[in-house]
């Protein structure tokens, strides 16, 4: 059994990591490439850097700062925003990219993930699915970071990019962004129990017992979070000592000693 991963997200702004609540107020947290060393080196398992204007402004994800950011990274780095079709993986994954995320060209067009996976393989491909409840309950897919309203059930839109070929699922809940109080435990686990491929829990982290429902009752295999680190709160390494704490099989960490 693969362990819970714990994934520090970089959300990049104008190459500088910003933070809000339900992806708006955005405010500066500071250098994309020190804070991923930072974070590496209190622990966390992977970084996701996510270049959230690309989009929304018709552009592609900034090259530039994904490569320094990569050179300062063993751990695995997964990188979304600005995809707009299977040939702007190529160019991330040369840049340093471990794995990618796509979120509005795959809604415009799914084969983007297919043919993603067909090259580079579904362990390079990660559907980004933002997801907010609606009056009856049920959750709806957001695209261009979290300003576009789909039609697409968000629990059958993720089934379906497993299908497509996606290795993997980031799901982040936008009620639940930068609120602090814990994930969206019944949107985790509808997506989890929906699908045969690693869920990641995204939005809502506000202390060590959010990753512990995420992983047990909300079945998700990592969970990402960033605020209550770049704010200083708390530390990957705290909060995979709670884990552990709790006999949840995260990796474990080790602080580094001096010689």
């Amino acid at each position: 059994m693969l362990r819970p991963r714990v994934v520090v997200c970089l959300d990049v702004k104008d190459g500088r990591v910003v933070k809000g609540v339900n992806f708006e107020g955005l405010r500066d947290m500071g250098d994309p490439v020190e804070l991923a060393a930072r974070y590496e080196a209190e622990g966390a398992d992977e970084i996701c850097f996510l270049d959230i204007s690309a989009s929304h402004e018709g552009r592609g994800t900034l090259l530039d700062t994904v490569r320094r950011t990569a050179e300062v990274l063993f751990v695995p780095l997964t990188v979304g925003g600005g995809i707009r079709s299977a040939d702007d993986i190529g160019p991330l994954l040369r840049a340093g990219a471990d794995k990618i995320s796509v979120n509005s060209a795959a809604v415009r067009d799914p084969s983007v993930l297919t043919e993603g996976a067909r090259r580079y393989g579904a362990q390079c491909i990660v559907a980004s699915i933002d997801a907010a409840r609606q009056d009856d309950g049920t959750w709806r897919h957001y695209t261009h970071g979290g300003r576009t309203r789909t039609d697409l059930d968000a629990v059958a839109w993720a089934a379906s990019c497993a299908d497509h070929g996606a290795g993997e699922i980031l799901l982040t809940s936008i009620d639940r962004d930068g609120v602090r109080g814990g994930y969206d435990l019944e949107l985790t686990r509808a997506v989890s129990d929906r699908v045969d491929v690693p869920v990641v829990a995204s939005g809502g982290a506000g202390e060590a017992a959010h990753l512990r429902d995420a992983f047990l009752e909300g079945h998700a295999s990592a969970a990402l979070l960033a605020g209550i680190l770049h704010e200083g709160l708390t530390t990957v390494g705290e909060l995979k000592a709670a884990l552990t704490g709790w006999n949840v099989p995260v990796r474990p960490y080790r602080r580094a000693t001096s010689p």
